[in-house]
């Protein structure tokens, strides 16, 4: 018991002094927030039910407002500048450094983490892995439930890309976004990645 209020008083410690800073982003999947301060990228939030752009039209990515650009962290630039060639050229993603991301999911070796990490180095743009083999490529073949918590947890959706995580029969599946973002993700994924195969 003691330990656990420990952890939390140092938590709440570490977050105290984190100087947090929001950005906001206009994007074909509707608003984007992005919260993080130097260390890294605390968050992104995704707009449950957003007005979704068809993947034929022309995607765009506009700053809406931000806590002042001349004081945008490094890491929310990175992010910032990764989601924008997520959406308008997602071959410039691999030339991008990823920004890092200051989360306590990141901090704790957890399975979640383990998780995160595998299906951010293993699972590329444009392909789709099943919870089960999702949990047999971070090392537990029984744990299709926990990767399925896993994925409710992920605090930067789209960078770490819980949307290619799908059921075994083929189905989406949820998502924090709700299930048309997850297919119009998925949908923009696989059209972006045919145009770059010819």
């Amino acid at each position: 018991m003691a330990s656990r209020l420990h952890q939390k008083v140092s938590l709440k410690d570490g977050k105290s002094q984190c100087k947090k800073m929001h950005v906001i982003l206009n994007s074909p999947v509707g608003r984007i927030e992005i919260s993080g301060c130097g260390k890294g990228v605390h968050e992104i939030q995704l707009q449950e039910n957003a007005l979704l752009q068809n993947s034929t039209e022309a995607a765009s990515v506009t700053y809406e407002e931000c806590d002042g650009p001349e004081e945008m962290t490094e890491p929310l630039k990175q992010c910032t500048a990764w989601l924008q060639a997520y959406f308008c050229e997602p071959w410039m993603t691999k030339k991008l450094p990823m920004p890092p991301f200051h989360h306590p999911v990141f901090e704790q070796d957890s399975f979640t983490r383990q998780v995160l990490w595998t299906l951010l180095r293993d699972v590329k743009f444009g392909e789709a892995v099943s919870y089960k083999q999702l949990a047999d490529l971070a090392g537990n073949s029984n744990a299709a439930r926990a990767v399925g918590g896993a994925m409710r947890s992920n605090p930067v959706p789209i960078i770490i890309p819980c949307h290619r995580v799908i059921c075994s029969s083929g189905q989406t599946g949820n998502y924090g976004g709700g299930t048309h973002l997850k297919q119009w993700l998925l949908s923009h994924e696989k059209l972006q990645k045919e145009k770059l195969a010819y």
